[in-house]
């Protein structure tokens, strides 16, 4: 029988943002995510929090460009997820790499 400690979903994503060596995250903290946020204190990754949704989701993939690496966003669901549009759309029409989720239908 185990005894481990179970993990929430945010633990085992930011578990993962680290194995894969994300040093910094750019976010305008909300509700949607709230696990996540607490599994990031303590952890070796830069909490960068943003005004509005729109810059971090411009600062991410700019981040990704200088580095070579993915650039990390998190924004809140509905209205922060419309704000993101305008970076995510920017993102992709300069062809910077990224991870997301787009609706097929």
């Amino acid at each position: 029988m185990s005894t481990a400690t179970p993990r929430s979903g945010g633990q085992i994503l930011v578990d993962q943002l680290v194995v894969q060596g994300v040093e910094r995250v750019y976010c305008i903290p909300g509700e949607s995510y709230l696990a996540a946020l607490d599994a990031m204190y303590g952890r070796p990754m830069e909490v960068i929090v943003c005004r509005q949704e729109a810059g971090a989701a411009m600062m991410a993939p700019t981040e990704g460009r200088l580095t070579g690496r993915l650039g990390i966003c998190f924004v809140t669901r509905g209205a922060g997820a419309t704000n993101a549009a305008h970076g995510i759309r920017i993102a992709e029409h300069d062809s910077a790499p990224r991870i997301g989720c787009r609706d097929e239908r």
